[in-house]
């Protein structure tokens, strides 16, 4: 797999301490130069002879921006090289940082010896354990250092490549509070010409600004479905957002752009980003587990037409895999090198029991599928994430992989273990029978789990949001059923002697998952990005969407 070209060359070689000061060094001089521009250019911005100030703030901040990507990706070719060295120097910056009972193992960087005293756990065991049964904490960000710095400053790197414009003065804006980058740099996105208002604390400014320019050639949003949210929400208060515009608020009045919003709201959903900004050429979100459902209902409806991009993989709130290839339609990620340290567990398709004994990166073979462990550095736990990758081929010594699905969302009522990617193929199947329907999103809950089910068999209760069918037969939502048994031999013989009891298919009204997704977000420690659940293990989570049925 090739990486996309590196500038390290334009840069005579130092050793990383003398890099990692020059660094250090050249961010400071930039912050301390572009801080007073930026504060000029607001005070002045409506003399046109400031032009000049915003186009040499945007070539000072690129510049820091090439010199830093060029630092990393030395690193990072380094470390792609040689990843024996890389994973023995992740594994000893995690027992380093041990603390606890475990804690004599610093003293030693043996791989061998560290999986002996460590044994495997799952995260969602951990957390349930941990919160008494009541709804987990998920874990607490780790791995915000360079990781989260390399996705970012190599993301754009290969973001302008890709689309040489788009990062242009005036070319972006982040439609949510939150950043596709995992290092957003708030005062740098300023001097790189963002339309998105600094330090914005409300969502509605944010929309406001990116439709007040109709120049755009990038959208951002934290994630997939925080931007189907974005959608969503400007068609149900496009005409509120269209008066504001044309009103002057905020900025000045625009009539003009207030009449094309309303025109282009009026012809629907479809293509629906391209009339409202004509030149815009790629979507960026951060990816993480859940978003498949959303990126697929904003390539068939509002963003069709457009490119997507992630510049990176992020699981419970960390960094663990980079996207250096903006245009690869699917996501390919290559599993970062260095921290945290990762290991790869098989999966073994339809055998009984699991694996056990994990590989290194650099053991990794093309075509298999593998689970990601990740030790925690504050308690010394190598961690199953649940997260399973396709390895699709390397760079160096470096597995380059796809996202496939997480193993800790299965249904299983009676032991028939339907994963994540098999149900999701299933309910596609079915959808595209449902005449004129989309799929904007979907939730899954085991009958146990409600008592309004009581006396039945088991079975699945299945929440979906549309768009394009407001009622759904009973002869469509029999179609779910059948395509589960097409696609899984062992439930289709559970169904067949009535252990399992057909899947039931209930239509929620708009803004449930929204809703269900403002309930998820509202702990103190839950991380960014949040990964959407399709299977809903808690009672007060189902009744969400329960309260919301509409059909």
């Amino acid at each position: 797999m090739p990486l996309p070209p590196t500038l390290w060359f334009l840069f005579p070689p130092r050793s990383c301490m003398e890099m990692l000061l020059l660094l250090l060094l050249l961010l400071l001089l930039l912050l301390l130069l572009l801080l007073p521009l930026a504060l000029l250019r607001q005070q002045q911005s409506q003399h046109a002879g400031w032009a000049w100030l915003a186009s040499f703030q945007h070539h000072v901040a690129w510049g820091a921006l090439s010199w830093a990507a060029a630092w990393q990706w030395r690193r990072l070719e380094h470390s792609t090289l040689h990843m024996g060295q890389s994973q023995q120097q992740a594994l000893r910056w995690c027992l380093q940082g041990a603390q606890g009972p475990r804690s004599p193992l610093r003293g030693s960087t043996d791989i061998s010896t560290f999986r002996n005293h460590l044994p495997l756990t799952k995260a969602s065991q951990a957390q349930e354990e941990d919160s008494g049964g009541e709804v987990p904490s998920p874990t607490a960000p780790q791995y915000r250092g360079e990781a989260s710095l390399q996705a970012t400053l190599l993301g754009l790197i290969a973001l302008r490549k890709a689309y040489p414009e788009v990062l242009a003065p005036g070319s972006s804006a982040c439609v949510t509070l939150t950043s596709p980058w995992p290092s957003p740099f708030p005062w740098l996105g300023h001097a790189l010409g963002r339309v998105s208002p600094p330090g914005a604390k409300d969502p509605v400014a944010l929309l406001l600004e990116a439709l007040r320019s109709p120049g755009l050639r990038a959208l951002e949003a934290g994630t997939a479905v925080e931007l189907l949210d974005v959608f969503l929400a400007l068609e149900a208060d496009g005409k509120e957002l269209a008066g504001a515009i044309a009103a002057g608020n905020p900025g000045a009045p625009l009539p003009g752009r207030a009449a094309e919003l309303r025109q282009a709201l009026e012809q629907g959903p479809r293509g629906l980003a391209l009339r409202l900004w004509p030149k815009l050429q790629v979507v960026v979100t951060l990816d993480a587990g859940g978003q498949a459902e959303a990126v697929a209902a904003l390539r068939a409806l509002w963003c069709q037409g457009l490119a997507f991009f992630s510049p990176a993989y992020a699981a419970s709130g960390g960094v663990v895999a980079l996207n250096l290839w903006p245009e690869q339609p699917h996501g390919l990620y290559l599993l970062s090198p260095g921290a945290p340290f990762t290991e790869l567990l098989p999966v073994k398709e339809g055998a009984q029991e699991e694996a056990t004994s994990t590989l290194l990166l650099a053991e990794a073979q093309e075509g298999k599928k593998y689970e990601l462990v990740l030790t925690d550095r504050a308690s010394l736990t190598r961690c199953r994430l649940g997260d399973v990758v396709h390895v699709a081929g390397a760079y160096n010594q470096c597995p380059v992989v796809r996202f496939t699905c997480r193993r800790g969302q299965v249904l299983s009522v009676r032991g028939e273990d339907i994963g994540e990617d098999v149900f999701s193929e299933a309910l596609g199947w079915a959808v595209g029978q449902w005449p004129g329907a989309k799929l904007l999103d979907h939730a899954c809950v085991e009958s146990s789990l409600l008592d309004s089910f009581e006396g039945s068999a088991p079975h699945y209760e299945v929440f979906v949001e549309l768009r394009g069918l407001r009622n759904l037969s009973e002869e469509n939502r029999d179609k779910l059923d059948h395509c589960l048994q097409e696609v899984s031999a062992h439930y289709k013989s559970l169904r067949f002697r009535g252990s399992v009891g057909p899947a039931r298919v209930h239509l929620v009204g708009q803004g449930a998952f929204r809703a269900l997704r403002a309930s998820l977000a509202a702990y103190p420690s839950s991380p960014f990005p949040p990964e959407m659940p399709r299977v809903l293990r808690h009672r007060h989570l189902a009744q969400v969407l329960q309260r919301r049925v509409v059909s």
